[in-house]
């Protein structure tokens, strides 16, 4: 391995919680508050460690660094 190596070593202590976050973020995007509402109260019953507190987080921002596929204000009259 030499100095400029791409390849990264962000793999989640958790991948069952970064899949959450990523639904989450998924949820919120969309603004589906039921499933928002549903992984809120799944995260309170189990209550978080750091690890995946951190896990869940990096399933969000993973998906939330994506763009979205279109704008928000087409085809609307003015």
């Amino acid at each position: 391995m030499g100095f400029f190596s791409r390849k990264s070593n962000d793999t989640p202590a958790n991948p069952e919680m970064t899949e959450l976050g990523r639904e989450y973020a998924i949820a919120r995007r969309h603004r589906d508050r039921k499933t928002i509402n549903r992984i809120t109260r799944q995260i309170g019953e189990t209550g978080l460690s750091e690890s995946d507190r951190t896990a869940f987080e990096q399933g969000r921002n993973a998906y939330d660094a994506i763009p979205p596929a279109y704008s928000k204000r087409r085809n609307r009259r003015r």
